[in-house]
């Protein structure tokens, strides 16, 4: 209001100040300290060489006070001189937030500057009274009702002022109780238990879903929105909501009126527009149908799949419209999809940022969109998954962009997040299974940005100790054909180890080669040759029969040649922890007359993840092996068997434990079967993610089978529990809390189970 005198004040006596009009030579300004002068003159609506009277000096006095730089202006005369009198409001020099808890600082400064409240904006006591209404409604939104903010205002020197926001947060408001009015179709604890809000149990300490927050309220009536619509009731709405607060601010109590309507069938699905792609095949793609419930979710995953099949024919900014006609009589809705394709476009340039190691041929060699053609949708999302599942990153990211003044050229932006791919270390980790791990790597997974693996290692547990080398190239022929090979020498010992597997000492050193040659984008088939010296030593005292007559018969030193074919299907999409997609490997080992053992082993491995909702995922998976004598070789080589039970098969039963025994030491089997399914969700209380970080509730089955015996669905064993992996800095580490199931008396049981520093 001061301010406001002041202005009319010298309003009027500028009249008086400028008695007479006369022609400015010179423009002089006083009383500047930050501000320039010719900012000043910038507002100042006259300049040298002009006529002015009393009646201008209003209009120079009115244009200085809009700047809002100036408490204070004042215009006089000397001579021909125009001298401009003003004293300046200060400046915000520092923003002090005090008490604030709840909210960071550099958000609540964020929003203060999207209000022009700022370090180095000119104070204003009318802006500072907005900021304090802004931070209580920023609390007030988080459900904080009694809420307390003070400002201080600091004066500085230099016409400076520093600014002091002191907050006393309280207590967030609990909700009390929340009612729905109007459901008759659906009981009202259905509907409460579609809604993030609640009233609250033991565990809302943590979840903290009994806090009332505005943000939380919106969400979960465009819940119940999508609840009823999804289910045809086309004419729900939210005809109210009522928010009221205990006395103390400590409570909220909900009331949401809402009007279902009548539930809608669908009548008749039509397309319509520029249809260049035959309608027939557009049809198929609306899972929407004839006679079915209407369905919200279902309409626009019908326009969904409409666009992107426009987007494989090159049409990347196609438009899909669903266009309801309603008829209310007869509760019926036709539905009418209509088909925009717009231009059809071909990429100009791909461009790839972020991979300051990888080589831009590495990422290229994957893409399966090209520059100089048609886009695809289907083609840029292919490429994009291509290359997150090399493992080399651990994000990518694709953009379209238009071209600039074309209707048919795109750009494409892949941009990639680069992780470690390469391992230096030495060090120790511990293993139910195999005990006491030291080792020492070093490999490159994608050695010098090539895309090359590289390894070089020495490892040693109570069981194995193996020194090993290995190089492959994937991309040893531009079409895609892959060649590596390996040489190791591994010592395996079972005498008093933890292994639970039966004793006998193994000395095998070797090498091989292999190939691998794409058939599809996802499909691979593998062809490799290798060599293996096994020098077999059984304990003097060994009670084991078949042991000692395998020695007998085959003696105990081999020589084998072997060769291994292969395929293998990979649709995942994250090399080692993902949330779709499928992988399936099969391999067939074939020891080949020439050596001194013939016989066979095969493999087959299959795991799937569907996503249920964007945090969960139903994971199910197998595994199966079998390996048999042929030849000149009568009995299948015992330290070839497969063993189950532990981390890596059914959780809850010891390591290698499952199956024949002998003397309660397990002997293995030369059949293996294993399952499991695992219900994958995301770390609970968090908001923000690890993606490291992998928590399951899983069931495992499986069991071993000696060549002497059938398989039997009665031996397998179960088992139910919960599991988390880690990719730590120092290595995976796996941990599972599990209960078995099937029992017998034999069995070794492990409730709790962990690997730490070890594959698995």
């Amino acid at each position: 209001m001061n301010k406001i005198l002041s202005f009319v004040i010298l309003l009027l006596l500028s009249s008086s100040v400028l008695a007479e009009s006369f022609v400015i030579k010179d423009v002089r300004v006083e009383g500047l300290q930050r501000i320039a002068e010719g900012t000043v003159f910038n507002y100042v609506p006259y300049k040298v060489g002009d006529e002015i009277s009393s009646k201008d000096a209003k209009n120079i006095i009115r244009a200085l006070f809009k700047s809002k730089y100036f408490d204070d202006v004042r215009v006089e005369a000397e001579g021909d001189t125009l001298v401009i009198y003003v004293s300046e409001r200060p400046a915000i020099s520092s923003i002090e937030f005090v008490g604030n808890n709840d909210i960071d600082s550099e958000d609540l400064a964020g929003t203060l500057r999207q209000i022009g409240f700022a370090e180095g904006q000119v104070y204003e006591q009318a802006i500072l009274e907005r900021v304090e209404l802004e931070l209580q409604r920023q609390y007030f939104s988080r459900g904080k009702y009694g809420v307390s903010i003070e400002s201080e205002v600091v004066e500085l020197p230099q016409n400076r002022v520093g600014i002091v926001l002191t907050m006393q947060e309280g207590i967030v408001a609990t909700i009390g109780g929340i009612s729905i009015v109007g459901n008759t179709s659906y009981p009202e604890e259905d509907l409460l238990s579609e809604l993030e809000s609640a009233t609250g149990n033991l565990l809302s300490i943590v979840t903290r879903d009994n806090q009332y927050s505005r943000q939380k309220l919106s969400a979960d009536l465009e819940t119940l929105r999508s609840f009823y619509l999804d289910r045809g009731f086309v004419d729900f709405v939210v005809e109210s909501t009522q928010v009221s607060i205990t006395d103390d601010k400590r409570e909220m109590f909900i009331t949401i009126n809402i009007s279902e309507g009548e539930r809608y069938q669908i009548k008749e699905v039509r397309l319509a527009g520029d249809l260049i792609v035959p309608e027939e095949e557009l049809f198929n793609l609306v899972i929407i149908k004839k006679d079915a419930v209407f369905s919200r979710k279902q309409v626009t995953k019908s326009s969904e799949y409409l666009t992107n099949r426009l987007g494989n024919d090159g049409y990347a900014f196609a438009n899909v419209n669903a266009v309801p006609k309603i008829d209310r009589e007869n509760r019926l809705v036709t539905l009418t999809f209509y088909v925009d394709p717009g231009r059809r476009a071909y990429v100009r340039r791909i461009n790839i940022e972020g991979n300051s190691r990888t080589r831009d041929e590495v990422i290229r060699r994957e893409l399966r969109q090209q520059e100089a053609s048609w886009i695809s949708t289907g083609d840029v999302e292919v490429s994009r998954a291509r290359v997150q599942r090399i493992g080399y990153f651990e994000d990518v990211n694709v953009e379209t962009i238009p071209v600039s003044g074309t209707a048919d050229q795109v750009d494409l932006d892949f941009t990639v997040v680069e992780q470690s791919s390469g391992n230096l270390s030495a060090g120790l980790g511990l293993s139910q299974s195999d005990g006491l791990l030291i080792n020492a790597n070093i490999s490159q997974q994608n050695f010098m940005g090539s895309g090359k693996y590289v390894s070089l290692g020495f490892n040693n547990s109570d069981t194995n100790t193996v020194y090993s080398f290995g190089y492959t190239n994937p991309f040893a022929t531009v079409d895609g054909i892959s060649q590596g090979f390996s040489a190791f020498y591994r010592e395996t010992d079972t005498d008093d180890s933890s292994n639970n597997v039966a004793t006998f000492n193994t000395d095998v050193w070797g090498g091989s080669t292999n190939f691998g040659i794409p058939i599809s984008d996802d499909n691979r088939v593998g062809l490799g040759f290798g060599y293996e010296n096994t020098e077999l030593k059984l304990p003097k005292n060994t009670t084991i029969e078949r042991y000692s007559d395998f020695v007998s018969r085959e003696g105990d030193s081999y020589d084998t040649f072997s060769v291994t074919l292969g395929w293998s299907s990979n649709t995942r999409n994250h090399p080692i922890l993902p949330t779709r997609g499928k992988l399936q490997k099969f391999s067939a080992e074939v020891a080949v007359p020439g050596g001194s053992l013939q016989y066979y082993k095969l493999n087959y491995e299959d795991r799937r993840y569907s996503p249920l909702t964007s945090d969960l995922t139903m994971a199910f998976g197998g595994r199966l092996g079998y390996g048999k004598a042929y030849g000149s070789t009568d009995k299948y080589p015992f330290f070839e068997n497969f063993y189950a039970g532990g981390q890596n098969s059914v959780r809850g039963f010891s390591s290698n434990t499952l199956g024949v025994k002998d003397n309660k030491q397990a002997l293995g089997g030369n059949l293996l079967v294993t399952a499991g399914a695992e219900l994958i969700f995301p770390l609970p209380f968090v908001k923000k993610q690890i993606k490291s970080i992998r928590l399951s509730a899983f069931t495992d089955v499986g069991n071993v089978y000696d060549e002497n015996e059938n398989f039997d669905a009665g031996l397998l064993r179960y088992s139910a529990g919960l599991s988390a992996i880690w990719i730590s800095p120092f290595g995976p580490v796996s941990v599972s809390v599990a209960r078995p199931f099937n029992k017998q008396d034999d069995d070794e049981t492990e409730i709790f189970q962990f690997a730490v520093g070890s594959a698995f």
